[in-house]
């Protein structure tokens, strides 16, 4: 299923809770967009989560949707709240509160790529903010919570892995032990205990080295769709993307087909603990 902000890939039959999504790994840079950027067309890309979609492209295959976003972040960022319009890149819109991702520029219409690098020269006006927001922010969305709704008629729960990747640099903070993924479910506050411990034993059976939450605990979308009260859990995955690609040309390595296939088979463990119904083990 093609939209214009995504690509849904959905499964033969859906025989699980989970829902696999990436947000951030968009790669169609309109003609129009690239004009009116001050960036060349590689270094545009810098943001982009590159080939996530395809790391976790098992998904289907083990009775799971996988939602993929179409356009890039540096155009509209999904995984930014629809209020987070940034002043200093958007003509006419007033400063309400001091949002630290905003004041960095990176809103839902981000004012810099990685580095720190500015997209534009100048501002965009409000209702192309506007328009990006309505053609393309709110229809990925909607597509997604559709998605984990269905999982709550289907299994009485939902699970959503948030699929990411992250600058090699980006761990530099996290001393010797350098993980391979980072997870983050805002600790604690966006899936139950049960479902991260099994994720991070999928991965970490996998042979991957794990941490949770630092240095990314999750952002608009874990905080938005998860919600353990209401058996609805986010739990975000950060694969170093120094893995399986070259962070600056971003050509996949030559290994990449086994960390897809690694990738792969957490996917199908992920899937089957999203296989039972949730409703049915509540009345046992």
């Amino acid at each position: 299923m093609t939209h214009a902000a995504y690509d849904l890939l959905l499964p033969a039959v859906r025989s699980t809770c989970v829902v696999f999504a990436s947000p951030h790994s968009g790669s169609e840079y309109s003609a129009a967009f690239l004009a009116q950027s001050r960036l060349d067309a590689q270094t545009i890309r810098s943001s982009e989560d590159a080939h996530v979609g395809a790391l976790f492209d098992a998904a289907p295959r083990h009775g799971a949707p996988l939602l993929l976003a179409r356009v890039p972040r540096a155009f509209v960022d999904f995984n930014r709240a629809a209020e987070d319009l940034d002043p200093a890149v958007i003509d006419g819109v007033r400063r309400l509160s001091q949002n630290p991702r905003v004041a960095s520029g990176l809103g839902v219409i981000p004012r810099v790529v990685a580095g720190g690098r500015a997209i534009y020269d100048g501002k965009i006006s409000l209702a192309q903010a506007h328009g990006r927001i309505t053609t393309f922010w709110r229809p990925w969305h909607d597509r997604l919570q559709a998605l984990l709704d269905e999982s709550g008629q289907m299994f009485g729960r939902g699970i959503l892995i948030d699929c990411h990747s992250m600058p090699h640099e980006a761990l530099d903070t996290i001393g010797s032990a350098r993980p391979d993924v980072v997870i983050g479910d805002r600790f604690g506050a966006s899936a139950s205990a049960d479902i991260v411990a099994e994720v991070e034993a999928a991965l970490t059976d996998a042979g991957l080295r794990v941490v949770r939450n630092m240095p990314f605990a999750g952002a608009y979308v874990t905080q938005t769709y998860g919600k353990p009260a209401r058996r609805r859990h986010a739990i975000q995955i950060e694969v170093d993307r120094a893995l399986y690609m070259n962070e600056v040309t971003l050509e996949r390595r030559a290994d990449f087909e086994d960390l897809r296939a690694l990738l792969g088979d957490v996917v199908a463990r992920v899937a089957a603990y999203g296989a039972s119904d949730d409703r049915a083990m509540a009345a046992e």
